[in-house]
């Protein structure tokens, strides 16, 4: 993690490091001792004991009884979920993203793009034996799921740059696109066409099809997509999934441009 850069000063530092530490937590998956934070952020025992007290007098971690360690709070939770419950496309999309579900049995995601990958700000479950494993919170590469590459080509030629460059084109199967001359190709098509699909680009078996969800200003905001495994999204099923993802994703639309659906 490394020292904080010495532009940085006063109470922002303090404040900078608490939320660094709170990263940590995150990434971590488990309770960490006052040691490792410490040590990984680069600063005294003491500095750091005094900022995850603090942190803990106000629920953003706690601490174990057991062996002392540091773990995510539940008020990071409350705050979370306040949050979602204030996501304007979160609170508009929920009723088309539920009767999407209903009408194709198969799992419908709500996206984001933040900082160059997918994140997943909703999702409804299919009732279907097998399913897709995904999760609310959940960040995902751009350039080989359906969701991101509709929300990439929507985005100035410059961003797309910048993401190949930070992010890479990891490779994940056969399938995945690698080389950014092709990768330009597909997203022009998906411009075109108004729609994307992941045909097992990111996990073998697995189908998406994706359509960009506009904001009141007309720019794209999120993406909306219904997934499900290869041997059902195919054929007449396939061809009907991209005409509702597409009509739903564009009802959504309107819905957030006039507040509610003509």
């Amino acid at each position: 993690m490394g020292n904080l850069s010495a532009g940085v000063t006063g109470q922002v530092r303090s404040v900078a490091k608490a939320l660094m530490i709170l990263d940590m937590l995150a990434l971590t998956h488990r309770g960490m001792s006052l040691g490792e934070i410490a040590k990984k952020l680069g600063a005294p025992k003491s500095t750091v004991h005094g900022l995850l007290s603090t942190l803990r007098e106000y629920g953003y971690v706690e601490q174990s009884p057991l062996d002392g360690c540091y773990q995510l709070g539940i008020h990071l939770f409350e705050l979370g979920m306040a949050v979602a419950d204030n996501w304007d496309v979160r609170k508009v999309a929920a009723p088309y993203i539920e009767r999407l579900l209903n009408e194709m049995q198969e799992t419908v995601h709500l996206v984001v793009l933040d900082n160059g990958e997918v994140l997943y700000i909703d999702k409804r479950e299919s009732n279907q034996s097998l399913r897709i494993v995904s999760k609310v919170g959940a960040r995902l590469p751009a350039h080989c799921t359906g969701v991101g590459k509709v929300l990439l080509a929507h985005l100035p030629p410059t961003e797309i740059k910048k993401i190949i460059e930070t992010k890479g084109l990891c490779k994940y199967t056969k399938n995945t696109i690698t080389n950014p001359d092709f990768l330009e190709k597909e997203l022009q098509k998906i411009r075109r066409q108004g729609y994307a699909i992941d045909d097992e680009e990111i996990m073998d078996g697995l189908r998406c099809v994706a359509a960009p969800i506009k904001d009141h200003k007309g720019e794209v905001c999120a993406a909306i997509s219904v997934s499900g495994p290869v041997v059902r999204l195919d054929g007449d099923k396939l061809r009907i999934a991209i005409d509702l993802v597409t009509e739903t994703a564009e009802e959504i639309s309107a819905a957030l441009g006039n507040g509610l659906l003509r």
